[in-house]
């Protein structure tokens, strides 16, 4: 028998111990988040006020403006409060909270838009079984689906990680809680279980990949055969901001999750973490607010609206 131990709270890694530094961190996080809270959310509101964006494309980016939201809010206020209190203790039911989250919006976003991309290829492929396939009861138990899918993942990979004490030491050299570096401190050396659910969940957000992939491809090629110069390029700019989040939302993990985690902390390792944990979740809003027209007339809609509704109110 071997005495452990046992750990009840982890340090968080701070981005810098220069105060200098830490007011700067807070700070661009901060300016950050309010930019993906505002983009999100105003996605979000427009989707529902404007009728006109009552179609299932747009109801699966409300659902994907919700989850960034979500997703961004786990980690960034967190690292945020660290900075300005130096306070970087979280408990261990904060830290399993905060990994079920981050698998939860993590892996619901994935199986998102590999449902976007089916109704991208039902749009322009099957354009005569259009609504027939993509229907409102559909698109509801798709977006379940999704959610479904996140939390099964979560809870998972949580309940994995978790089930076993950690003992090695409470300093996890990342700014949130993440699996590989949470292994490390486990007392079970290797926690197969958890192993296996990444396997697994790695085979399956594979799949999800190829399934885009070869979705864009019998897309690209309806859209080659199409004899209208303007159909052809109004068909590829509705695709083009799906086509891009999702290249950066996979971009980001492939790499976050493909690069060895090094011994010890380095800038690259924090780097890697920030661009997979605000690089998607900020971006999303602008790729579909700028590249997408009626998202664009949507917004200036709700523009006059309220310019309109202030006038009225200032003269009565």
């Amino acid at each position: 028998m071997i005495n452990h131990t046992v750990i009840t709270n982890f340090l968080l890694m701070s981005f810098s111990d220069v105060w200098e530094l830490q007011i700067l961190h807070a700070v661009l996080f901060s300016l950050i988040y309010l930019a993906a809270l505002l983009g999100n959310l105003l996605i979000f509101l427009v989707t529902i006020v404007d009728h006109r964006l009552h179609t299932p494309m747009y109801f699966f980016l409300r659902h994907l403006s919700f989850i960034d939201l979500c997703y961004i809010s786990i980690t960034v206020p967190k690292s945020i409060l660290i900075s300005l209190t130096h306070r970087n203790s979280i408990s261990i039911p904060e830290c399993a909270t905060q990994t079920y989250c981050i698998f939860l919006f993590g892996y619901t976003e994935l199986i998102l838009l590999t449902v976007m991309s089916y109704d991208r290829y039902a749009a322009i492929c099957l354009p005569l079984y259009y609504e027939t396939l993509m229907n409102r009861v559909s698109c509801i138990q798709m977006a379940v689906a999704s959610w479904i899918g996140g939390n099964l993942s979560g809870i998972m990979h949580t309940v994995n990680t978790f089930s076993v004490p950690f003992c090695k030491s409470n300093v996890l050299d990342q700014f949130f809680c993440e699996i590989p570096h949470l292994l490390r401190l486990s007392c079970s050396q290797p926690n197969l279980a958890e192993i296996g659910t990444i396997v697994t969940t790695t085979i399956l957000g594979l799949g999800c990949f190829f399934y885009i992939v070869i979705s864009y491809i019998y897309i690209f090629a309806a859209v080659l055969r199409m004899p209208s110069a303007e159909g052809r390029s109004k068909a590829f700019f509705t695709c083009l901001p799906h086509l891009i989040v999702t290249s950066v939302f996979f971009t980001t993990a492939f790499v976050a999750h493909l690069k060895p985690t090094s011994e010890t902390p380095s800038v690259l390792d924090l780097l890697v973490s920030v661009f997979y944990v605000v690089v998607p979740s900020t971006l999303n809003p602008a790729i579909y607010s700028l590249r997408n027209k009626d998202m664009k007339a949507a917004l200036a809609r709700l523009v006059r609206q309220e310019l309109s509704r202030l006038q009225i109110i200032s003269s009565s």
